[in-house]
């Protein structure tokens, strides 16, 4: 599956209402039609948080929505994107000087990633301009990957302009890589299930070579997806590529304080498998080889052996060189712990034992809590979220997604799904001293979609 390219199918637009709209849409706005479409879906990682760029697997599943882009080669070089949400304006540039500000997260600089991250790899300079429309139902910066959807549905919309192939793998680490040119360090775990989600089946997604595997859900019990309302953009703040940096850092003063050549190790992930020993036994080690206490960037440098100047130029990325304190302790045993939860999670979706569910309940629990004490990635609107749900029938919960924000998903019992939606609506939603505007998106069952496409009109 993960060799071949992503699907091609024939549909019926006129079958499909958004479709439809899609074209109607981008009739009025360019004036001709759609030679194809393109879907690529959010997800949602139901365990596993922060983990995947210290080397380590997660376990997300493709939520459905998604963004949607209907498109159309043109003759010219110039790029012209629009959107179907009047927030996000229109935009174009040549097809061939594609610059990306890393200042500014505007929308269609993630469109911009794909293409270019496309446009690079085959090593292109002439490339044909083309007219695109963009819809997207993922709710933004929610921690359900609407930028990672973007990029990965820019990059097929791209390759499919091209008439080239790759396979989805393939597809997902140049989309992994090329978000980074927005500033965002991320690991590669939404790209990869935006690609190779398979409807019905969560997957725990594998790197270093990427690969997917089928990860049973247990059928008694539905996942929830709760948006606590508070929005978070990765590449607008910081505190996400402090946690990459932080994590890093950790890894480098295991490796040398297990007398590894620290030098070249970057992931937690990779201190394990040199020493050759278990999860459990790195939790260990963690505790002997670093403290509690923060660390300054000086006491960095006094373990490694460097100067400041390095620890800026050589380890640190751009915009975290002037943070005043790394919490090292705490972010290896958050990604250590947590590492080790995820294969449980798998161990015991294969299993099936009759208390799954709330075995399975109870990591996504130990999750939140290390998520909130250990990373600091919570707030208190999420937990407050996650106390809600827990109350009114939810076997786990847990923030979902970088934190700071977006959005909880919570394993429900099947029996108690009407109720739950009903009592987290009133708890959360409906409270006086809260200016939400509840949407049907903000709090909803979900099972596991599929991944990217390219639609031809029929």
């Amino acid at each position: 599956m993960a060799t071949e390219g992503p699907a091609t199918r024939r549909v019926q637009v006129a079958e499909h209402p958004r479709l439809l709209k899609l074209k109607e849409m981008f009739n009025s706005k360019f004036g001709s039609i759609p030679k194809f479409y393109v879907r690529a879906p959010g997800r949602v990682n139901i365990i596993g948080e922060h983990i995947d760029y210290c080397g380590y697997s997660v376990l997300p599943m493709a939520v459905e929505q998604d963004m949607l882009i209907a498109v159309e080669p043109v003759k010219t070089q110039t790029l012209q994107l629009a959107n179907t949400n009047p927030l996000y304006p229109d935009f174009s540039t040549s097809s061939n000087n594609i610059q990306i500000d890393k200042t500014k997260p505007l929308w269609h600089n993630y469109f911009l990633c794909g293409f270019k991250g496309i446009q690079e790899h085959f090593g292109l300079s002439n490339l044909t301009g083309m007219n695109c429309l963009v819809d997207g139902n993922i709710p933004p910066s929610s921690g359900l990957s609407s930028s990672s959807a973007l990029v990965c549905c820019a990059g097929l919309v791209t390759l499919t302009v091209l008439g080239m192939n790759l396979s989805k793998v393939e597809l997902a680490e140049i989309c992994a890589k090329s978000e980074r040119y927005i500033g965002t360090e991320g690991g590669g775990m939404d790209q990869s299930i935006s690609f190779l989600a398979e409807e019905g089946t969560a997957k725990l997604i594998e790197f270093s070579p990427l690969r997917a595997t089928d990860v049973k859900l247990p059928s008694e019990a539905v996942f929830v997806i709760a948006n606590s309302c508070v929005e978070m953009n990765k590449a607008a703040t910081s505190h996400f590529n402090i946690r990459v940096m932080e994590c890093r850092l950790a890894a480098k003063l295991l490796a040398k304080y297990r007398g590894l050549q620290w030098g070249k190790v970057l992931r937690l992930e990779e201190v394990q498998t040199k020493l050759g020993v278990s999860l459990e036994e790195m939790l260990w080690i963690t505790e002997d080889a670093l403290h509690p206490e923060p660390y300054s960037p000086e006491e960095v440098c006094r373990c490694l052996g460097i100067s400041l100047q390095e620890l800026r130029t050589q380890i640190l990325s751009p915009n975290t060189q002037d943070v005043p304190i790394f919490k090292l302790y705490q972010r290896a045993k958050h990604v250590y712990s947590e590492a080790a939860r995820v294969l449980q999670f798998k161990k015991i979706c294969e299993e099936a034992p009759d208390d799954t569910v709330q075995l399975l309940g109870e990591l996504m629990n130990q999750s939140h809590a290390s998520c909130r004490d250990m990373y600091e990635c919570s707030c208190p609107e999420l937990d407050q979220l996650v106390d809600i749900c827990r109350k009114f029938g939810a076997e786990g919960s847990r923030l979902t997604g970088a934190g700071w924000g977006g959005c909880t998903v919570s394993l429900v019992p099947a029996d108690k799904l009407t109720s739950f939606l009903a009592n987290v609506h009133q708890a959360y939603y409906q409270r006086s001293d809260r200016n939400l505007t509840f949407e049907k998106q903000s709090l909803f069952a979900t099972k596991p979609g599929g991944g990217a496409l390219v639609f031809l009109e029929a």
